[in-house]
């Protein structure tokens, strides 16, 4: 059906530029509000009447009159009604929405695709210091980006996706110092591990049991080996330099399983250090000094970020003469722009929320031609777990909080991704593990999946009374579709690829997953309404047609979301 609206776009902009010189390039439609109304609407009566100086209905009906005379209406189009003000709605005759199933069943797992358009566009995201296993936040996080990586690639864009991390801050000297007192046969609890939370050096020790299996790894010279690193222990306990090393190494490796049981893979593991290694940190200094955006206060370098929009300035360089989070974050963006992403997307917390202000800024201050408003950012809300009605806040592998392989192995890989990702990442979500499990309507990954799983059932059924599979789908006569179920069946299907459009504009997988869970409640209604293996063999192959396209949609969707399509549940 993408084709047919197309040629009906083209139609209706041969008629808009010929009642006025470049309108036909605003020539759209858009979807009534009431379905009842039509397939299409079309406004643009209603917006040329002004600058016209006509009557809007009047010059509706002369747009009706034009658009029912082109080959294309004609060919596809069963009636135009004006509406309103004037309004035109559309309806579509059923050869039109039928165009659809063929699209689908050609395209397969491309349908939806948008061509190449060649260009780059980095997502960051995770990017969890390697200071504990990653925690149902990170997890989010991760279904969000892989998520929104998936949709950009849909939409013809070459996706890198990266996780940046801290190698080298105070939560690293933490995670050392929590590693080497375990090693040494200390514990939580005793007199040299602070647990008040009141007292500032607590802040200094990690108390999961997670460090004790780091501890006893590097006691007995383990080595670990990470996508990014790998590491043997000397088993030192007084060799603080090998434990750290030890310790991150371990901990990266731990935070691979996590992302492998997500069945997630990064292009890339950026550094921290590495800015201050290949000297982008002292050099997007001397930018920023050079611009005439800074200046020196109370012994610190600052700023002039309020200039370009912040709410006040910001420190660089401390007074001790380190450097601010601020400034890494700074240098690390101005080489993403450099490596060739002119588009960036971050996905990281709420609580990031005051850095895209001066990262901006900041951008902006060193005046290497980044755009304004880059990069773009997705800001998520934490999540809270719930089982057998109680919140769940304790892991006993990391001490204070749930853990991602926790959720993973009380559930699914496929319910933690779809779940996580059935509400807008800045609104607050709780995952219920007792609604993840079970195998009802309620649970929405599995009302969706078991909807292919019920069509590849169908389908199976049919192959093995003799039918010829799906590839011969293809070509069958579709005309028997004309029932209401399967015209609003097919009407979902064709909105398919628009909606991965807006998905990806929007940084927004959500969409997806409600699309999904309509298309499988429309799927249902119409197998409820109508037969599908019926005697008559003309009917029979074009039902068959149009739930293989509806698999082939809900299997491209759940694709996008890193679920899988299961064919037997």
């Amino acid at each position: 059906m993408l084709s047919v609206k197309l040629e009906l776009l083209a139609a209706l902009a041969a008629e808009l530029e010929k009642l006025s010189p470049g309108a036909g390039a605003r020539a759209a439609f858009e979807n009534p509000k009431v379905a009842a109304h039509g397939d299409f609407a079309c406004t643009a009566a209603m917006q040329l009447a002004k600058p016209l100086k006509a009557n809007p209905r009047a010059l509706g009906e002369q747009l009706k009159t034009a658009l029912e005379a082109t080959p294309a209406f004609q060919k596809w189009v069963d009636a135009i009604e004006i509406a309103g003000p004037g309004f035109l709605n559309i309806r579509l005759k059923p050869a039109a929405k039928q165009e659809v199933v063929r699209e689908v069943l050609s395209q397969g797992v491309k349908f939806g695709f948008q061509p190449d358009r060649g260009e780059n566009i980095l997502v960051e995201f995770v990017s969890a210091n390697p200071t504990g296993p990653l925690h149902v936040g990170h997890g989010r996080q991760a279904a969000i980006g892989d998520a929104i990586s998936n949709l950009y690639s849909t939409q013809g864009w070459k996706v890198h996706r990266e996780f940046y991390y801290n190698d080298a801050g105070v939560q690293i000297d933490t995670l050392t110092k929590s590693t080497q007192l375990r090693a040494k046969g200390f514990k939580p609890g005793d007199e040299c591990w602070p647990t008040d939370a009141e007292n500032p050096l607590a802040k200094n020790f990690y108390n999961g049991d997670y460090i004790a299996d780091i501890a006893q790894a590097f006691l007995n010279k383990e080595t670990v080996k990470a996508d990014d690193r790998e590491f043997t222990a000397n088993g030192d306990v007084e060799d603080y330099e090998n434990i750290r090393n030890f310790a991150v190494a371990y901990l990266r490796n731990e935070q691979d399983k996590d992302l492998q049981a997500f069945n997630l893979k990064f292009d890339e593991y950026y550094l921290e250090s590495s800015l201050y290694k290949n000297g982008y940190v002292e050099d997007t200094v001397k930018r920023l000094i050079d611009s005439g955006y800074t200046y020196e206060q109370d012994g610190a370098l600052w700023l002039k970020s309020t200039e370009f929009g912040d709410d006040k300035d910001r420190v660089m360089r401390k007074t001790d003469g380190t450097y601010t989070y601020f400034l890494p974050d700074v240098a690390y963006h101005i080489q993403k722009f450099k490596r060739g992403y002119g588009k960036v997307v971050n996905i990281q917390g709420t609580d990031h929320h005051g850095t895209i202000a001066r990262v901006r800024a900041g951008l902006q201050a060193a005046n290497v031609g980044i755009p304004k408003g880059y990069p773009d950012y997705v800001l998520h809300t934490m999540v809270r777990v719930v089982r057998n009605g109680e919140e769940v806040k304790i892991s006993k592998r990391a001490g204070s909080y749930v853990t991602l392989r926790d959720l993973i192995e009380w559930t699914s890989k496929d319910a933690v991704r779809f779940f996580l990702l059935s509400r807008k990442p800045d609104t607050e979500y709780t995952f219920d593990v007792d609604l993840a499990v079970a195998q009802n309507n309620d649970n929405p990954v599995y009302y969706v999946q078991y909807a292919h799983a019920r069509i590849q059932s169908v389908l199976r059924a049919w192959q093995e009374q003799g039918g010829a599979g799906v590839p011969a789908l293809k070509d069958v006569d579709l005309s028997a579709l004309e029932g209401p179920q399967a015209q609003a069946l097919m009407l979902l299907l064709a909105k398919y690829p628009e909606m991965l459009t807006a998905a990806a504009v929007g940084n927004a997988p959500h969409d997806v997953t409600f699309y999904l869970r309509d298309l499988a409640s429309a799927y249902h209604s119409y197998y409820d309404a109508e037969r599908i293996l019926v005697d008559d063999e003309k009917v029979r192959l074009a039902r068959l047609a149009l739930v293989a396209a509806t698999a082939q949609v809900l299997h491209n969707g759940l694709a996008v979301l890193g679920v899988s399509a299961p064919e037997r549940m």
